[in-house]
């Protein structure tokens, strides 16, 4: 009784819909003609029919992971229809989800949670990411840049907005696959620290410093970022992709720490996402929730002015703020055609489930950043020096010589 009700109300949405859009029931019943559609759902079963009689993204992308449904089709227009079916501007709700709940950031916790993440395979995320395996935003100086090109482009507008100078220490907290301390080493002559709670990332980095021959300039350690020794402090930091990691509640601590690790008249970069909205505790319409459970365990988004506030609480000086939200959007879909390009090379190293968490993932993320739902900003700060101010030059000329 209760199956044939969900069944008659996902044909009425379908129907009203008026979307390029074919679905075919595990019965053989089939809604829409599969030629003529841009997107193709299967329902694999019965349990199907609740995430598509009251449709959220958040409900799709889990029904999909769990393989309640196939979905065939290009991933932009699985979410550009994905959108139109879910009324998805119900995502930007300036109060976010008020079933997202905050995680306490402890050490054994974070320290899971970026394994879960990260520790899959190398060679997985050698698939699609840059040849450097940068895994954040690139910066595109032109639309038609290639991701390479852009990473490379990235890592270098780091470096000049730190004003790196050969002889300085930097740390780069969150430190990847390494390019960045591998970059500021090799083209602007720092001696660089990078640390990471993923063993897979640590190994990587090893032995790119050994294939470089970077030994004694560049250093990568096992390390939750509370832990790192103060004495003798950095004249630069870069936190790259990792305070969404942090979370809210340790927003403070973290740049207490940031500050203290800080030499006088140090700088620090600190580039992440953020939320659109104010006040915000996730994106609405379940996709919260979703990306909690199955992609980034305790990951937490806040405000940009949440993070000049936080900063500027502990002493540093906020410089410069720049939002690179369409660059994400732009670096996210290469990643998505990457992936599905090869696919079943990555179903062969991480199975069905994982593969398809992340392709619906980040195809989603890269439609957030598009729709304007995420931002993605770069903050500069710097420690003041006995004269009061930070080593930071007069103009911002200096970035974009």
């Amino acid at each position: 009784m209760l199956e044939g009700k969900l069944v008659d109300e996902v044909k009425k949405r379908l129907t009203g819909a008026d979307l390029p859009l074919s679905v075919r029931f595990w019965n053989g019943t089939q809604i829409g003609s599969a030629a003529d559609a841009r997107v193709r759902i299967h329902l694999n079963s019965p349990r199907a029919l609740g995430p598509l009689a009251t449709p959220t993204l958040g409900g799709l992308a889990r029904a999909y992971v769990e393989q309640d449904i196939d979905i065939h089709g290009p991933a932009r227009e699985v979410l550009e229809i994905g959108d139109r079916l879910c009324l998805a501007g119900l995502c930007s709700d300036k109060k976010g989800s008020a079933a997202w709940q905050w995680w306490r950031h402890t050490r054994a916790r974070d320290r899971r949670n970026i394994q879960y993440h990260y520790d899959i395979s190398n060679e997985f995320y050698g698939l699609w990411l840059d040849k450097r395996r940068v895994y954040s935003c690139a910066y595109f100086h032109t639309p038609d840049l290639g991701l390479d090109d852009a990473q490379e482009a990235k890592l270098d507008h780091i470096c000049r907005k730190l004003a790196l100078k050969p002889g300085e220490t930097l740390l780069d907290i969150g430190c990847g696959w390494g390019g960045l301390i591998l970059h500021a080493a090799r083209n602007y002559g720092v001696r660089a620290v990078g640390v990471t709670l993923s063993d897979h990332q640590r190994d990587y980095v090893r032995d790119q410093i050994a294939r470089q021959e970077l030994q004694g300039r560049v250093e990568v350690r096992l390390m939750d970022y509370r832990d790192v020794p103060e004495e003798g402090a950095y004249d630069k930091v870069a936190s790259v992709g990792m305070f969404e990691h942090v979370g809210r509640r340790n927003l403070g601590d973290y740049f207490s720490k940031i500050f203290r690790l800080l030499k006088p008249g140090g700088l620090v970069m600190n580039h992440g996402i953020t939320s659109a909205a104010l006040d915000s505790r996730g994106l609405g319409g379940g996709i919260s929730e979703f990306i909690d459970e199955y992609v980034f365990p305790g990951g937490e988004l806040v405000h940009a002015s949440e993070v000049i506030r936080a900063a500027s609480a502990t002493g540093l000086e906020c410089l410069d703020c720049e939002n690179l939200r369409p660059h994400y959007g732009k670096t996210l879909w290469h990643w998505v055609e990457r992936l599905e390009a090869r696919q079943e090379e990555a179903r062969r190293l991480i199975g069905e489930q994982k593969y398809r968490i992340w392709r619906i993932y980040m195809a989603g993320s890269a439609h957030a950043f598009e729709r304007g739902w995420l931002e993605l900003w770069q903050v500069l700060a710097g420690k003041a020096a006995d004269g009061g101010q930070p080593h930071y030059p007069f103009s911002r000329d200096y970035m974009y010589r």
